[in-house]
């Protein structure tokens, strides 16, 4: 539920600004594959600066304990900040507004202004070492024209920034455009979800904060919602950027962080303040379970599964443009007879055919003043064929680019929920089995078997890890008259209850249900709708990917995740 989204980032350069600016960095060391660390010498004390681009974790905050290296030899960016960043002053900590990055920029006494850019995004996470003319030294992740064509990340070339986003700025948020909005949308759409979609810099954990302090209820709907309480909740959400006054929080579940934010965490039970921000994300992130010893084989495999996603995106945008209006199709037809039918009117050398349609405007045909009425009706009957051929064939290659994206975003879903070596090997196999690789990788270890949990009432419920097992689990395990649930409209997992026909207690249901919602791309959201119908009544897709279904009769049941 956490997340270093654009608040925690402004609040994260506030604090670096105000502790560690006018520093000078005494070391600086790679503690993994994908994260560096900076030891900068400011007021009389040490201070710690961890920088991690883990797709799983990334984030930047000061830490308490000292550096320690990680990794036995020296990436090449490790080499270049030791040799323009190591030695240097921090002049400043920035940030763009509304964007999970932070610039960081260093004046060296030999080499001049440095700026090392931490783009904290998730996935697309990276850190990239400028120099003062703005061209990439290089990056801790070289993206190349193969995976970004827009946004070529390697050394010499400039620098661009990501793409701004498509949305309104909070500062351009009126009562009057969120009222429009809220008109415009469905009526169960949830708050949270349609400002995500319309404002910039606002992530879902911090529009639920925003609907919470609005209709008192992170899971308000939007078309019930008060414009003026919105823009006011939005305003008091925002002003930290101005004045500075972070309240850093931590929301605890049991003994457990399940959230931290640089402002009051309303929407959570078990909320408590912290001293600084740094403090609040070092204390979610010190929890054992969250350090992920797989972080660089997974990391290489998620950048498989996008580059594949590209690849996949650029088919559809090229088909989209293919597409053929079903009228245009008909005019060629249309011209094509017309043409034959007045042929005995057409001079040589003419250049357009103008029919009288009795009512409207005419007609007008264009015609190749080189050709004769029967080659000019024989060219517009190629052209009907080849349209028609498209308008046939262009829906169909669509509908398989999207299912193919659902399945990639299936096996980006089964790559998080990987907990073992083997088991990441598997989605790494699975893409190079749709034909997303360039070779077979060698086959590894078999990841274990489908989870296995027994409920207080003595049933089974089973839980498939990834695609290929969620297929075995529904079409070979289960039986026919087995209960069948899966998040509904998101990838997950497919989970079975093995009743055998009977009925299941309401509790079991309800666990099988928690299941399901927590292993799928929704785990993180308050409440899932979850799908519930009989074995018999589940359905491969044809010609799709394993794991890929459809269904009917369905019932639902709304549940929060729990693993």
């Amino acid at each position: 539920m956490a997340a270093f989204d654009a608040l925690t980032t402004a609040a994260v350069a506030d604090e670096l600004q105000e502790k560690i600016a006018g520093g000078r960095v005494q070391e600086v060391l790679q503690l993994d594959e994908r994260s560096m660390g900076l030891e900068v010498y400011v007021h009389g004390a040490r201070h710690y600066l961890l920088l991690s681009i883990d797709p799983q974790s990334a984030r930047a905050h000061l830490i308490d304990e000292r550096l320690r290296r990680g990794v036995e030899t020296p990436s090449p960016l490790l080499l270049l900040l030791r040799k323009y960043i190591r030695g240097a002053r921090l002049e400043a900590v920035t940030h763009p507004p509304y964007e999970r990055i932070l610039h960081l920029c260093f004046t060296h006494p030999e080499h001049g202004v440095h700026t090392l850019i931490a783009e904290i995004m998730g996935r697309w996470s990276n850190l990239i070492l400028m120099d003062s003319q703005g061209v990439i030294r290089d990056s801790l992740k070289r993206v190349g024209p193969d995976v970004n064509r827009v946004r070529v990340i390697l050394p010499g070339e400039v620098y661009r920034p990501p793409p701004p986003q498509d949305k309104m700025t909070p500062e351009q948020v009126t009562r009057e455009r969120l009222e429009t909005l809220f008109q415009e949308v469905d009526d169960e759409s949830p708050l949270w979800k349609v400002l995500v979609r319309a404002i910039a810099g606002l992530s879902p954990q911090a529009a639920r904060e925003l609907a919470a302090r609005a209709a008192r209820d992170a899971q308000a709907i939007a078309s019930a919602a008060d414009p003026s309480r919105v823009k006011e909740a939005l305003d008091a959400l925002w002003a930290p950027q101005r004045t500075g006054e972070w309240e850093p929080h931590v929301a605890y579940q049991g003994e457990r962080i399940v959230a931290y934010a640089p402002y009051r965490l309303t929407h959570l039970e078990g909320a408590k303040p912290v001293d600084g921000i740094s403090r609040a994300i070092t204390m979610y992130y010190a929890q054992g379970e969250l350090i992920d010893p797989y972080a660089g084989l997974r990391a290489r495999v998620a950048q498989e599964i996008e580059a594949a996603r590209d690849r996949l995106r650029r088919q559809k945008a090229a088909l989209e443009r293919q597409r053929v209006d079903p009228e245009e199709v008909q005019r060629l037809r249309q011209a094509g007879e017309w043409i034959l039918a007045l042929s005995h009117q057409i001079r040589p050398g003419q250049k357009e055919l103008v029919v009288d349609m009795g009512e409207g405007e005419p007609l007008k045909i264009s015609l190749d003043p080189e050709r004769s009425a029967v080659e000019n009706a024989q060219a517009y009957f190629a052209r009907y064929r080849k349209a028609q051929r498209a308008a046939e064939e262009i829906p169909r290659r669509l509908e398989e680019v999207e299912r193919e994206l659902a399945y990639l975003d299936q096996l980006a879903l089964d790559l998080e929920m990987a907990r073992s070596q083997p088991e990441i090997a598997a989605v790494r196999e699975a893409l190079a089995a749709a034909g997303h690789l360039p070779q077979r990788p060698l086959r590894s270890a078999p990841p274990p078997g489908p989870m296995k949990f027994t409920t207080p009432e003595g049933v089974t419920i089973l839980v498939g890890r990834n695609s290929r097992q969620n297929d075995e689990l529904t079409f070979r395990t289960a039986r026919p008259d087995d209960l069948w649930l899966h998040a509904r409209d998101v990838p997950g997992a497919h989970v079975i209850i093995r009743c055998h026909g009977q009925s299941v207690p309401p509790a079991t249901l309800q666990r099988a249900a928690e299941l399901a919602a927590y292993y799928s791309a929704a785990r993180d959201e308050p409440e899932v709708i979850v799908s519930v119908v009989p074995r018999r009544r589940v359905r491969r897709v044809p010609g799709g990917r394993p794991g890929q279904v459809t269904y009917t009769g369905e019932e639902t049941i709304r549940v929060r995740p729990r693993p």
